[in-house]
């Protein structure tokens, strides 16, 4: 998965002010492993603009100083979830994003609340809300023996699950949000999945 937040609390930072370390650099840029390319149902060129798609969100993400969002991409369609403390970082981090070539579709489901909002109250922390993302991803991975290899998902802080990717019929993209449904702290899935042979 190439989740910059997800990365960022691995590596313990998710609290600095930017993600600095030059080996963080080096794997937020990393491309898709072999493995996972060889388990999904595309070219290697398709994974190819994508991860050079995701190589230039990365670098924005960085330019922003933050590490409070999450990405995923498919067929160039890019998914992006977050909640920003800082309305400019934000506001610096969509103009670059919307800005890079090749982005065939751009969902974009990042909020911003200053830290001391009053709304941010009883909110689960970045790191929890990926928790949840991670363990619906691994529940769909095990209730489909494996075979869902074309879907991302990614979370908020909401309880608001994404998923993004490709099904081969309308009943593989049910079972997919239905699977998904069905995790603690979940409250609703949004179905970005395109569903042809």
């Amino acid at each position: 998965m190439r989740r910059l937040a997800f990365l960022a609390v691995v590596s313990g930072c998710i609290g600095a002010a930017a993600p600095a370390a030059a080996q963080l650099m080096d794997v937020l840029t990393a491309p898709k492993t072999l493995i996972e390319r060889a388990a999904e149902a595309r070219s290697a060129s398709d994974i190819a603009k994508d991860n050079a798609i995701v190589v230039k969100v990365n670098a924005a993400m960085a330019r922003a100083g933050t590490a409070k969002a999450a990405t995923e991409i498919y067929e160039q369609r890019l998914l992006v979830t977050g909640l920003f403390s800082d309305k400019a970082a934000l506001d610096s981090f969509h103009r670059d994003v919307k800005a890079i070539e090749g982005i065939r579709k751009l969902y974009w489901h990042v909020g911003w609340l200053a830290e001391d909002d009053a709304k941010r109250k009883g909110l689960p922390s970045w790191s929890d809300t990926l928790a949840v993302t991670t363990k619906a991803q691994a529940r769909l991975t095990k209730a489909a023996g494996g075979r869902y290899v074309n879907y991302r998902v990614a979370g908020d802080t909401h309880g608001t699950l994404y998923v993004i990717g490709r099904a081969y019929g309308k009943a593989e993209a049910n079972a997919v949000v239905a699977a998904l449904k069905e995790g603690n702290g979940v409250k609703a899935v949004v179905n970005y999945i395109d569903a042809r042979p």
